[in-house]
């Protein structure tokens, strides 16, 4: 439980103080875990930030120092001093070493724990906050830590044989524990802002393939891209090298269908990937415009439909059935093995198993962990 010790003797956020107070805003939790905003005030004039039960903001939390740092405030000035925690206090992305006069919506950080500076005086205390800058603002600044740090936290979602049941290989998504920037969503809209997409793809690739080393032998790896590969230079170097790095680790390539739209592109794209004995994935198909021509040009190792195929299939229409029957032995027909994408049920499974579908993925057969987990 968050503690917060008072001082009676200053200024509370139900009084009207002569001066300005600052409030700490936001999330009291590491590792994304949200729960309701707070306004945290800093009520003294040297004011504690630590896991120990009687600092002036208790954070009991294992990243977080016994005493982490302070606030020392002055009637023109609030200074934030580092008091040698072991994972540091940051400023704006940027860690402390001694101390900082702090300014309005600088983004402090304990360790993970993030947070807003906000000067208030008493009579607009309670104004509504502009929490939509404050999370881009902050989404930002962790978002420089992620890749600075390779704070990223790959996790591994099965992928098994429908006629097995046995796990064949993992797709590899990503993760981090960096507030505001858990998702991989929340990831590439931070890095659109600052047009770092295909870096950050490829160091989701690379931490991926690398942290992989925890499982009892090399399992076989779906690694993604992201659409703006395929428009930059750079895509088939990258794959090389981390083929260099694992030579014998199976692989393979996702290219989502709604970036594959150039035929010669794909095929000279599928014939360095084959030199590198790296495989291709087609992914979502069907989710928007089904590239049958790309399909049928280009013949990637595997087809993954989309979920909004295959979600509730047990339920589907005699005609939707037919469609996608249809579909599954098209591509066996081209040597393409079909993968269900978003199998959450039994019933699910075997539909799909019985149209014709070799492989399968969802929660029904495994949620995303991390790899320390198999």
């Amino acid at each position: 439980m968050l503690t917060m010790a008072t001082n009676n003797s200053h200024t509370l956020p139900g009084s009207a103080p002569s001066s300005a107070l600052w409030f700490l805003v936001g999330h009291l939790h590491p590792s994304g875990q949200q729960g309701e905003q707070a306004h945290v005030p800093i009520n003294a004039s040297r004011f504690s930030v630590g896991r120990r039960p009687d600092a002036s903001l208790c954070l009991p939390f294992r990243t977080v120092s016994s005493n982490h740092a302070e606030f020392v405030s002055t009637p023109n000035s609030l200074i934030l001093r580092d008091l040698g925690s072991t994972n540091g206090t940051y400023v704006n992305g940027q860690r402390l070493h001694g101390e900082v006069e702090l300014n309005q919506d600088d983004i402090v950080q304990f360790a993970d724990v993030a947070l807003r500076l906000q000067r208030q005086s008493g009579a607009v205390a309670s104004a509504t906050l502009q929490e939509d800058v404050y999370d881009q603002a902050l989404a930002l600044v962790q978002f420089d830590k992620l890749m600075t740090e390779r704070q990223v936290t790959p996790y591994y979602q099965p992928i098994v044989d429908l006629a097995s049941g046995e796990t064949i290989a993992y797709e590899v998504l990503g993760r981090s524990r960096l507030y505001g920037i858990e998702t991989p969503g929340a990831m590439f809209r931070a890095a659109a802002k600052l047009n770092l997409e295909v870096q950050l793809s490829n160091m989701l690739r690379w931490e991926g393939v690398l942290q992989s080393s925890c499982f009892a032998r090399p399992p076989h790896l779906f690694v993604n891209t992201h659409p703006r590969e395929l428009s930059e230079d750079g895509l088939i170097d990258a794959i090389r090298a981390v083929r260099e790095t694992r030579p014998l680790q199976a692989l393979t390539l996702e290219i989502h269908e709604g970036a594959v739209t150039n035929v010669k592109q794909m095929i000279e794209i599928r014939s360095a990937l084959s030199d590198l004995n790296v495989r291709l994935a087609f992914d979502d198909f069907g989710a928007g415009q089904a590239r049958l021509v790309e399909l049928v040009n280009v013949k990637p190792d595997y087809l993954k439909f989309d979920i909004a195929l295959i979600r509730d299939i047990d339920q589907a229409s005699p005609q939707k059935l037919q469609v996608i029957s249809s579909l599954v032995k098209m591509t066996q027909d081209l040597g393409i093995a079909p993968l269900a994408e978003g199998v959450e049920r039994e019933a699910e499974s075997d539909i799909c198993r019985d149209l014709g579908f070799e492989l399968g993925q969802g929660y029904f057969y495994g949620k995303p962990a991390p790899g320390t987990c198999f």
